[in-house]
């Protein structure tokens, strides 16, 4: 009887120890893609050009993101991020001393750290925050042609969100964006509410 279950027995050990483990979603490296709304507002000064009253463009975002989880305990969640948006028909038309100013903004890239907290296995609630830049060009019409100017503005932006996890390596999240670019002769700010699709490594 024994000399009949070892081999079963040895067999089922072997199986257990090769089997692969059971990707966490919410641990290690990953990738993802988003699109969402974004609205820019100006008011004061942009690129070093006083603006007469605050204007707002509604637009599409697009973007891009990598990062990094990291398990501090069963539940809680923390880890960092570099992202890359930019946004389509977006040009934001004010006034400069009663001339026509036209606001472009073009690209922008931030590097966040988030914390979360997993509410069931495959959904958590985080909040990020970190630093934040945004290029962007202004034309100002002065009657005689065209005054162009392009600056970075560094800025810093804070968010939160939800993201679920559909399978152990595919995760979806919505997330809301607050960014404000108050430095280097800038006062623009940015909402924005993103949905990502996420490829978990």
């Amino acid at each position: 009887m024994y000399k009949a279950t070892l081999p079963l027995v040895l067999l089922g050990a072997a199986a257990t120890f090769a089997a692969p483990a059971q990707a966490e979603t919410f641990e290690g490296p990953y990738v993802g893609v988003s699109a969402g709304w974004d609205r820019g507002e100006v008011s004061d000064r942009i690129n070093s050009q006083a603006v007469d009253s605050q204007a707002s463009r509604d637009s599409l975002v697009l973007g891009g993101y990598a990062g990094y989880n990291y398990k501090l305990s069963e539940k809680v969640v923390i880890g960092a991020e570099a992202g890359f948006t930019a946004t389509v028909d977006d040009r934001i038309r004010a006034a400069s001393a009663g001339q026509s100013l036209v606001v472009d903004p073009r690209y922008s890239f931030d590097l966040t750290a988030r914390a979360g907290y997993l509410v069931t296995d495959k959904a958590l609630v985080y909040v990020r925050g970190g630093y934040a830049n945004q290029r962007v060009r202004t034309s100002l019409d002065t009657g005689a042609g065209l005054v162009r100017d392009s600056d970075s503005l560094d800025g810093w932006v804070l968010g939160g969100g939800v993201e679920y996890a559909i399978t152990d390596k595919v995760s979806a999240r919505v997330e809301y964006r607050y960014s404000d670019f108050g430095q280097n002769g800038g006062d623009y700010e940015r909402h924005q509410t993103l949905f990502g699709v996420s490829y978990n490594f």
